[in-house]
């Protein structure tokens, strides 16, 4: 089964120059744990509620701060063409929950590990893929 049958396509993306509490809120508002990072149509980056709480709020940045002082760029995407298994594979060599899809470096869709286990019928894989995430990682940046 390829990925772009189980992600999702409708994805809110947020310029560098967001607020810390602008993305906040739009994650609670569409109910998500990440948004990516766009500028000119291309994306740069990652944020997470775990960036927020880790990089934005423990080291006391104010939340009017830009996004751009805490987002990921260290960057991990997936493509359309991609299978299940591939995505699964790659989510769990680099610790990541979210994999955004991109064609072309724009954000076509995201995909996650709770869509693998539910929609991508490969419950052995996410299984796989979540036990080598929760393993305790260097920081990223």
């Amino acid at each position: 089964m390829k990925i772009a049958e189980i992600m999702t396509t409708d994805v809110e993306t947020c310029p560098p120059n967001v607020t810390i509490q602008d993305i906040a809120a739009k994650m609670r508002e569409i109910n998500v744990g990440s948004i990516p990072i766009c500028e000119e149509g291309k994306i740069i980056g990652i944020v997470t509620d775990r960036d927020i709480v880790l990089r934005g709020i423990a080291e006391e940045l104010e939340t009017d701060a830009p996004i751009s002082e805490i987002f990921s760029e260290t960057l991990i995407t997936g493509t359309e063409e991609m299978l299940v298994e591939e995505a699964a594979s790659l989510m769990a060599e680099h610790q990541i929950r979210r994999l955004p899809i991109v064609h072309k470096e724009q954000v076509v869709g995201i995909v996650s590990l709770g869509d693998i286990a539910v929609r991508g019928k490969t419950p052995g894989e996410a299984e796989t893929a979540l036990e080598k995430v929760s393993e305790p990682a260097k920081p990223r940046r």
